[in-house]
């Protein structure tokens, strides 16, 4: 099966992702991809992937063709025996080793037309099963381009949130070197309080 244009889409993304460098002081497996061109990618990725999906269907609904057409086949290996079986019968003088020699022919037709129905059905499921076995790899491949651009998507958000930060912290300073320092309040010393005669013993 040679490749398809989804297959193509599918490189030119990893070859992307291969050219794109992560953010600073972060581990290995983090970059930061264009948006416009990744969007442009995966947009033309979902438009190509409903085609190549018919296009295995349509591979699929060939099993069908391959079982209809050898089960024609079939029945026209038997027709043939019971037409020649009939011809010898209707030889008097070879009646018994007609009679043999068709029942013969039948087995032998009836043997090569199951053989033929065998072999279709085999050829028909491994078709099906690469068909498959083919799409569930692309998807898997496809969920794979998701995953990462999700945790892309993390990291430049995070980026944007410590520039958010950095920008408050610089704005706070500025703020504080314009306003002007105001004098503290000088505290006052607590009164004291005037000492009460002791009450005099009564006599």
């Amino acid at each position: 099966m040679s490749n398809s244009r989804i297959e193509q889409i599918i490189e030119e993304i990893e070859d992307y992702i291969d050219t794109c460098k992560g953010p600073l002081l972060s581990s290995g497996d983090k970059i930061i991809v264009n948006r416009e061109k990744m969007e442009e990618l995966l947009r033309e990725l979902r438009l190509k992937t409903p085609e190549e999906i018919k296009r295995y269907q349509k591979v699929l609904a060939n099993k069908e063709a391959i079982l209809a057409d050898a089960q024609k086949r079939a029945e026209a290996i038997v027709a043939q025996a019971n037409l020649q079986n009939q011809e010898l019968v209707n030889e008097h003088e070879i009646m018994q080793q007609a009679y043999e020699q068709a029942n013969k022919v039948i087995e032998m037709a009836a043997n090569q037309a199951q053989d033929i129905l065998d072999n279709a059905t085999m050829d028909a499921n491994e078709i099906r099963m690469g068909a498959i076995q083919y799409t569930d790899e692309k998807l898997a491949e496809l969920q794979d381009i998701v995953q990462r651009l999700v945790d892309t998507s993390h990291v430049r958000y995070e980026a944007m949130l410590n520039n958010f930060q950095d920008f408050f912290n610089e704005i706070s300073s500025n703020r504080a070197e314009l306003l002007p320092q105001q004098p503290e309040p000088e505290k006052e010393e607590p009164k004291e309080e005037p000492e009460t005669a002791a009450p005099q013993a009564m006599e």
